[in-house]
């Protein structure tokens, strides 16, 4: 499984006669068709250079070495049988490569919070790829010294800065792939790598993609790490895959005068409590407002601001200004319109035809973002024990970020998932706004050191009854967040809108009354609905002698034994070759019978994966193309060493024959 070269491609399309017979690049050539004045290949240009920057390039177009495989108890679950929110458990080079086909400019936002190589932090490069000084040097194309160097460092565990790139560039590479045109990505980052992570995200996304640097006052009360320097500033770096006009949206500005300010509320009984809690003073003394939802309000007070015509009950007319019907006043609200009543009762009204404020570059409490500390007392009051994770990022700053740009619906992705905030965030602000946005999240099972995080690793091993690793943590976070989430925040407002139904039932003549009932049920189901599951993937080593890229079959290849194969294994390549074809992986398979035998459809593609394909088994699925309307493949993918050469053959010829007589254009694929 390869990363699709996407400007590879591009060049193919508009310089096909720069490539040879067996698809390879003549630079030469390209350079030829080139004036001078149009590109000035010069032999000095300003950029990034490191040792092993040639290898990291490799990496990102070196195939996946690893099957993934689901989590079918987990998965099966209510709570995520059709959740579309993921959790992928393995190195996340790995698991990009794997969604670089399916998830191709599918994302509208990444964030990542990746090692910060501060030399404490424990991050070491470790590859276990395993080239030869003379194999690195051919795929390359390097010296035998620099082949040599570059090794060592690979195997050294080096923390180096040329580590450091050689492990971040791949990664990013790959993600880069994966982001929409108008996508997003943040990278959380402190001063020991934030001036090379920005010449590195200058070559991949492009220096003119450059959206900006947010600063993080992530700690009130950092720790003394240095006698020059207290550190509580953590960096934000934003690119943007393509240059676009989207800007973003920070927070809405408040009024800064003394004026009572308010929302438009659902009804316009509401409106006039609301505006009945302003302080105020009149002729014949001074009047507060009473409780709120009650009718102890001066009449005084709300006859100086409207004046009821007598007809309709649901219309209101505000004195020498204008009349709202209740239809009126729901269109103000969705339109958020604001209105204004200052202290004399002078009411005003502001439409809004605002532009959002532009967020500044100074991320902290003026924003309504939180420090670690408190983020900190939060996954304590998740977890319930001491803890768990160090420096976790807070769920506010996610928020924060996630609403700069419109994610309604779209897909999150944090391949660098740490404790899992990207997915508590993602939920809670669905939760909150009724959004429909998905996640990704990706975490390494990195082993918890019991020296580091007693209390993690006990936790882990002893409540959770499971191998002590971080994606542990990351899972239990997402199930306790979700679990949170529907007590504290769905349930509540269910219960509120139930009520409102409860109240419009006893009102007798109220217009649109049943048209009002019908969207709080909507709303109330819409509510049960929110997506707080996750389905759950990893990736798993590919089987000794196993071929993964071979197309056909070589006798003069290691023979691989099939038969050594379980059900669990053929359905773990089944899912890694639809993610590799451009199927979801939180979208399964349709089985289709064939006179017995069972083949899997979607998309477009039906994957014979099992043993036991006959000519009956032929025959059924030729019909089936003939008489099924809703059963269209145009791709046969078959497991050649599950199949007889007889059977693959049987398939081949007659596919070929339909083609010709139906002009149809069925593809059929053997892989081994």
């Amino acid at each position: 499984i390869k990363v699709p070269n996407k400007d590879l491609e591009t060049l193919k399309i508009h310089f096909p006669h720069c490539f040879d017979k067996d698809g390879n690049f003549q630079l030469e050539k390209f350079k030829n068709n080139l004036t001078e004045k149009e590109i000035n290949f010069s032999t000095e240009s300003y950029g990034l250079d490191w040792l092993g920057k040639s290898y990291a390039r490799l990496l990102a177009s070196d195939p996946a070495t690893t099957l993934l495989k689901a989590d079918e108890t987990h998965n099966s679950k209510p709570e995520n049988a059709n959740s579309e929110n993921l959790l992928i458990k393995g190195d996340n080079l790995e698991v990009l490569k794997h969604l670089a086909n399916a998830y191709y400019e599918q994302v509208k936002m990444i964030y990542i919070d990746p090692p910060y190589n501060t030399g404490s932090d424990g991050f070491v490069y470790e590859d276990d790829r395993k080239f030869t000084v003379i194999e690195l040097q051919n795929l390359i194309g390097i010296d035998e010294e620099k082949a040599k160097r570059i090794l060592d460092f690979t195997k050294q565990k080096s923390n180096s800065h040329s580590a450091w790139l050689t492990f971040m560039y791949p990664r990013l590479y790959i993600a880069k792939q994966l982001l929409r045109e108008d996508g997003v990505i943040f990278v959380s980052i402190d001063d020991n790598e934030v001036a090379q992570l920005r010449l590195l995200m200058d070559e991949i996304f492009g220096e003119g993609n450059f959206v900006g640097q947010w600063n993080w006052f992530k700690s009130a009360t950092p720790p003394n790490l240095s006698k020059k320097i207290k550190k509580n500033i953590e960096y934000i770096l934003c690119f943007q895959k393509g240059n676009n006009d989207e800007y973003f949206e920070g927070l809405k500005k408040n009024s800064s005068s003394d004026d009572g300010i308010t929302k438009p509320q659902n009804t316009i009984k509401e409106l006039l409590f609301k505006a009945g809690e302003l302080n105020t003073t009149l002729d014949d003394g001074e009047y507060k407002a009473g409780v709120y939802g009650t009718d102890k309000y001066p009449n005084e007070l709300l006859n100086a601001l409207i004046v009821k015509d007598g007809k309709n009950e649901n219309e209101v007319k505000f004195k020498n200004r204008f009349t709202w019907t209740q239809t009126k006043l729901e269109e103000e609200v969705k339109n958020e319109t604001v209105i204004n009543l200052s202290k004399n009762l002078v009411l005003s009204i502001k439409k809004a035809e605002y532009k959002p404020e532009v967020p500044p570059n100074l991320i902290d409490k003026n924003v309504n973002v939180d420090t670690t500390e408190n983020a900190g007392r939060y996954l304590t009051e998740i977890f319930g024990k001491e803890k768990v994770f160090d420096y976790p990022k807070s769920v506010s700053l996610l928020d924060y970020l996630i609403k700069f740009c419109d994610t309604k619906k779209e897909i999150i992705l944090d391949f660098f998932a740490g404790s899992g905030t990207t997915g508590d965030a993602v939920m809670q602000l669905n939760a909150e706004d009724g959004g429909n946005r998905k996640f990704i999240l990706v975490q390494l099972p990195e082993p918890i050191d019991p020296k580091k995080n007693k209390a993690a690793y006990d936790f882990v091993k002893n409540e959770l009854k499971a191998e002590p690793t971080i994606f542990e943590i990351t899972k239990e976070r997402l199930l306790r967040a979700a679990k949170k989430i529907k007590e504290e925040t769905i349930n509540k407002k269910i219960k509120e809108k139930q009520e409102e139904i409860k109240k419009l039932n006893q009102q007798l003549d109220l217009e649109n009354k049943q048209e009002k009932i019908t969207q709080f049920q909507t709303e109330i189901e819409n509510l049960k609905n929110q997506d707080l599951g996750f389905k759950i993937f990893e990736t798993t080593p590919i089987w000794e002698d196993y071929n993964f890229e071979a197309e056909q079959f070589d006798s003069s290849q290691t023979l691989f034994d099939a038969g050594k194969l379980s059900e669990d294994d053929i359905k773990a390549l089944l899912i890694t070759w639809k993610t590799y074809d451009g199927i979801p992986l939180t979208q399964d398979l349709e089985s289709v019978d064939l006179n017995g035998y069972t083949a899997y459809y979607g998309n477009g593609r039906l994957y014979l994966m099992n043993k036991g394909f006959n000519t009956d088994s032929l025959k059924a699925l030729l019909e089936k193309i003939d008489t099924d309307k809703h059963f269209e493949p145009k791709s046969i993918i078959a497991f050649g060493y599950h199949l007889e050469s007889k059977s693959l053959r049987e398939i081949s010829e007659n596919v070929k024959t339909y083609n010709n007589k139906k002009k149809s254009d069925i593809d059929f694929t053997t892989r081994y």
